[in-house]
């Protein structure tokens, strides 16, 4: 599929799910995923830099999720990223991130959030690259997906402690889908794409990360 085709899909796909926010892109060539979405609201200007670069900037936004990856998840990634800023005023997450079918899973690795913390029905923790994370799961009933309106399960490793900027960083993702395992948050059978994103909910803030 040629990387314009890719485009134009993600902007339908924004689109169908109720897009009438101002969400503006400056895309340049990358040979990654570049993953974007909004569901509307205030304003959510992303930078598609070169290699794994991007940016984002928003300000009174509704839901948007930006972030660049891979088109096809795979349960052993290794995600390398820095975060050279993550400014959230209000709510917002980094986050490992990305969607499997049969069943139909959300599934997140927050390394650092806003002024909320995610959270659900607590499964535990997992140790993973030098500190723990909590294990949530969450039901979302006649929600966006990446197969329209659905009713899905979401998975969540939430890191204890906020994750510092400017530094060269890892997470290891066969970490978090061995412990979901282990307590019965069994991923689908088919993988979708994942990526290292920056998601917004009604906030405002900044934010720049490369990722390989």
């Amino acid at each position: 599929m040629s990387k314009s085709f890719k485009k134009v899909l993600s902007f339908f796909f924004a689109f169908m799910l109720g897009f009438t926010g101002l969400f503006t892109i400056n895309a340049s060539a990358a040979t990654d995923y570049w993953q974007n979405w909004t569901d509307g609201g205030g304003t959510v200007n992303a930078v598609n830099g070169s290699g794994g670069n991007f940016s984002v900037s928003w300000t009174n936004c509704g839901n948007f999720v930006v972030g660049k990856g891979w088109n096809s998840g795979n349960a052993s990634r290794v995600v390398n990223y820095n975060a050279g800023a993550f400014s959230p005023s209000g709510n917002g997450y980094l986050t490992f991130y990305g969607w499997t079918r049969n069943s139909l899973i959300e599934y997140y690795v927050v390394d650092s959030w806003g002024t909320y913390r995610p959270t659900g029905t607590y499964k535990g923790t997992v140790n993973s690259d030098g500190a723990n994370y909590d294990i949530y799961t969450s039901m979302r009933y006649n929600a966006p997906s990446i197969d329209g309106i659905q009713t899905f399960q979401q998975f969540w490793s939430v890191r204890q402690s906020k994750r510092a900027t400017g530094s060269n960083v890892q997470i290891n993702f066969r970490n978090h889908v061995n412990a979901w395992s282990g307590k019965g948050m069994n991923l689908g059978s088919s993988w979708s794409y994942q990526s290292l994103c920056v998601e917004g909910y009604q906030s405002s803030g900044y934010a720049n990360v490369t990722v390989w």
